[in-house]
């Protein structure tokens, strides 16, 4: 044991700055999946805690006044109703700030579904024009307990006497309305009813809702909402933030594993007479395989427990997001266990691609074998010897041959022949070149997993920018996305359509204003409603982005998002029949649209077309399309402030902004992959330089000086990275290509989004690999060009 020590500490003394690489990878890979933990399960469990405290509904039904809910508590598979509950859709102000609210009558705290307070009292009967908020509502309102809301139009004023998470879908600015717990009294105009149903069994929540619309008809349904959409809500963008986390951190661990391995490998092959030493003097098999693994699994370890030391201390203190998810995460029940395991699988996966590699060292004899005079497929091939005196320039030109040759000649030009007309030049190839190409290839086997292992992380980085690349086109270019316009403007029903046009073309920096309409469709099978939408008119059509298809331009055509034809389970070319009440709206799929709103689950035509099945529809929103580089935010306050509160106007939601975090994250993972290829082309470098010794001498004596001779090793290193480049290129954008489109799938936007990095960065990149192995090879390489004589002599023998 003390000698495998002592061992082990010169070996470290040798190759500290590889140490020191292994022990930051491990720390930056094991530290990715920890926050990929940490994400998951804040995007999950508060809202499943939220859930499960207040028993929440798994289904709410909005519908009209006179439906007859009685007879839903009787349902088979519905353990619990909660309700019916009045409802009124209004709109609240406070400070200059204005939401669409649902005002919802409740005369006592729910039993299903019920509200938990984090911030004041519950309703007080004693207080007639007191309300509860919803938390996130009271957030875009800066509401807290006491404030006072007024209701614009009517003269009333509501006070906030608490503020309550919930289970239910979140109020979203222009998508979804916010919930306002009220007592009955203050719902003084009810247009409808909300009932919600807690079910024996979540799975069977499409066949409740069948059953239910089936009771009630399908007309007296306004809007279902099912517990799977205000989880998916709930969630947003946190999962998806795990996911690339957890994805690149498992490719790093890999990635990782396989640097490591190559490492050890290179080394057994440079020490191959040191291992005979030890094995000579009474090493066993085992003993030198521990050597190698022990001090490997050092090294994973030191970086794994740092990694979770300041995972632990300091992740809670990292702004944004990623600092709120590791405060949760730290609370859940799961974190002590998810802590421990996910360094310790970690270090297990890298000892197990180090034992891989160490058992080698185990079996090499305790006799050095002589090696071979030339290495496994050392000879130059043909090609490679005609390359060191190819002709290569054919140069066409009117002219004699040299004088007293025997065959035509070209003059001053040694060794050229020429013809009537016709010059040939010899250009000789560098040696260096082709002695650097040969050794870089020339060992299939072993120059194939170099060039794979320095591949993984380059292609990881391809991935990386791609994502980086797509979240950039959500920003500059949103109009190619499907969020053509900026604004959102809902106005009060007293200004009408035409003076809501009047205050809206008044404004310089509005481009086009879009009138709409959206209302909630039963699907076919009565299982679920989507978003029905009439933008635009024939005349001046809505711009919607199209990634399939195309526009529609005659009557009962529309365009679809890709979550609405997974639902229906539908495709383009088809006809779809959905309910709006008690009027049946058949439509003609002509293209699928990116939509970013409501998982994709919309159908979007135009307004003339909406209005030949209801004559008497009018706008209920308008979409405002701005001239390049104007502020939506001032424009908006331009608009509220002409509108004298009458109209309700906000910025369309970019789902980009929510993956704000997400650039520190592609960041973070770039520079660890950076650092994990970086390990991969040392131990490539120091193995090329190794592997070079025995043919110094040989070299040397045809003549090759030592600066040739190391631009051989350079050559050799440039072109396994040059190799590498074009392979992680060629293939991790249609990797990345696919796995961005897969996510905009599952997510409802569609297929379509994923944007590739400009080829002027592609070329950056690919430059500054192949330079940067160049120069780091160039020193090493030239330090052993210049050894001496009996130095080489004796790493020869």
């Amino acid at each position: 044991m003390r000698a495998t020590l002592r061992w082990a500490h010169s070996d470290l003394r040798t190759h500290r700055g590889e140490a020191l690489f292994l022990v930051l990878a491990t720390a930056g890979i094991v530290a990715s999946l920890l926050l990929a933990t940490a994400l998951f399960g804040y995007a999950t469990n508060p809202w499943q805690r939220v859930f499960t405290q207040a028993r929440g509904a798994h289904v709410w039904l909005h519908t009209d006044s006179a439906a007859d809910t009685g007879e839903l508590a009787g349902l088979a598979g519905v353990q619990s109703v909660a309700g019916p509950y009045p409802t009124a859709d209004a709109t609240v102000a406070v400070r200059g700030t204005r939401a669409s609210v649902e005002l919802r009558g409740t005369a006592e705290e729910p039993d299903v579904g019920r509200p938990l307070l984090t911030a004041g009292h519950w309703l007080d009967p004693a207080d007639p024009d007191g309300v509860v908020l919803e938390s996130r509502l009271a957030r875009a309102l800066l509401a807290q307990p006491g404030d006072t809301l007024a209701l614009p139009g009517t003269g009333r004023t509501l006070t906030v006497l608490g503020i309550a998470d919930s289970p239910e879908r979140r109020y979203r600015p222009g998508e979804q309305p916010g919930l306002v717990w009220a007592p009955p009294a203050a719902v003084t105009d009810p247009g409808g009813q909300v009932i919600g149903l807690r079910l024996t069994d979540p799975g069977d929540t499409d066949y409740a809702v069948q059953r239910a619309v089936t009771v009630l008809g399908a007309g007296a349904i306004g809007q279902v909402s099912t517990w799977q959409q205000a989880r998916a809500e709930a969630q947003g963008d946190n999962r998806l933030l795990g996911q690339v986390l957890g994805l690149f951190g498992l490719g790093a661990l890999l990635a990782a594993g396989l640097a490591v391995h190559g490492a050890i490998g290179t080394r057994i092959r440079g020490h191959l007479r040191d291992i005979s030493v030890l094995k000579a003097i009474g090493f066993t098999p085992g003993q030198v395989v521990r050597v190698f693994l022990l001090q490997h699994l050092a090294y994973a370890l030191l970086g794994a427990v740092a990694a979770a030391v300041l995972t632990q201390a300091l992740g809670g203190l990292v702004p944004g997001r990623l600092g709120d998810a590791v405060g949760v995460w730290q609370g859940l029940p799961g974190h002590t266990v998810a802590l421990f395991a996910v360094p310790a699988a970690a270090v297990l996966f890298i000892g197990a691609t180090t034992g891989l590699a160490a058992w080698r060292a185990g079996r090499v004899p305790p006799v050095p074998v002589p090696r071979p005079a030339a290495a496994q497929g050392g000879r130059l091939s043909g090609a490679a010897r005609r390359a060191l005196g190819l002709r290569v320039l054919r140069v066409r030109v009117r002219g004699r041959g040299a004088r007293g040759s025997g065959e035509p000649g070209v003059p001053g030009v040694p060794g050229a022949t020429a013809s009537p007309g016709v010059r040939e030049l010899e250009v000789r190839v560098p040696p260096a070149l082709v002695l650097g190409w040969h050794k870089a290839f020339t060992r299939r086997p072993r120059s194939l997993a170099t060039v794979a292992r320095l591949t993984l992380p380059l292609l990881l980085i391809v991935v990386a920018m791609s994502a980086w690349t797509t979240i950039d086109r959500f920003q500059s270019r949103p109009e190619q996305l499907g969020l053509p316009t900026a604004l959102t403007v809902r106005a009060d029903a007293g200004l009408g359509d035409r003076g809501t046009r009047a205050l809206l073309e008044g404004e310089p920096q509005v481009v086009a204003a879009y009138p709409g309409v959206e209302v909630a469709a039963l699907v076919p099978g009565q299982t679920a409603t989507i978003a029905l939408r009439g933008l635009g008119t024939r005349a001046d059509p809505y711009p919607y982005a199209l990634a399939e298809g195309r526009r529609a331009h005659g009557p009962d055509e529309a365009v679809a998002g890709q979550g609405l034809l997974d639902l229906l389970e539908v495709r383009v070319g088809d006809w779809v029949r959905m309910t709006v009440g008690d009027q049946p709206q058949i439509l003609h799929i002509v293209g699928r649209s990116i939509e970013p709103e409501n998982g994709g689950r919309v159908i979007s035509t135009s307004l003339d077309t909406l209005r030949e099945n209801d004559p008497r529809l009018s706008p209920t929103l308008y979409q405002l399309r701005l001239h390049p580089g104007a502020d939506p935010g001032e424009v908006a306050g331009r608009l509220a402030e002409a509108g004298h509160g009458r109209l309700d106007v906000h910025s369309v939601t970019n789902p980009a902004d929510g993956l704000s975090p997400l650039r520190g994250v592609v960041l973070g993972l770039i520079a660890v992959l950076a650092l994990i290829g970086l390990i991969e082309l040392l131990t490539a470098i120091g193995g090329t330089v190794r592997e070079s010794e025995r043919d110094l001498l040989a070299l040397k004596a045809i003549g090759l000086s030592p600066r040739q001779i190391t631009g051989i090793t350079v050559t050799a290193t440039a072109c396994t990275a040059l190799a590498a480049v074009l392979l992680a290129t060629a293939l991790g954008l249609p990797l990345a290509h696919w796995l961005i489109d897969a996510q905009g799938a599952s997510s409802g936007i569609g297929a379509g989004i994923a944007q590739a990095p400009s080829p002027v960065f592609l070329t950056l990149l690919g430059g500054t690999a192949v330079l940067g192995a160049a120069a780091l090879a160039a020193v090493p390489s030239a330090r052993a060009a210049r050894r001496r004589l009996a130095d080489t002599l004796s790493a020869v023998a």
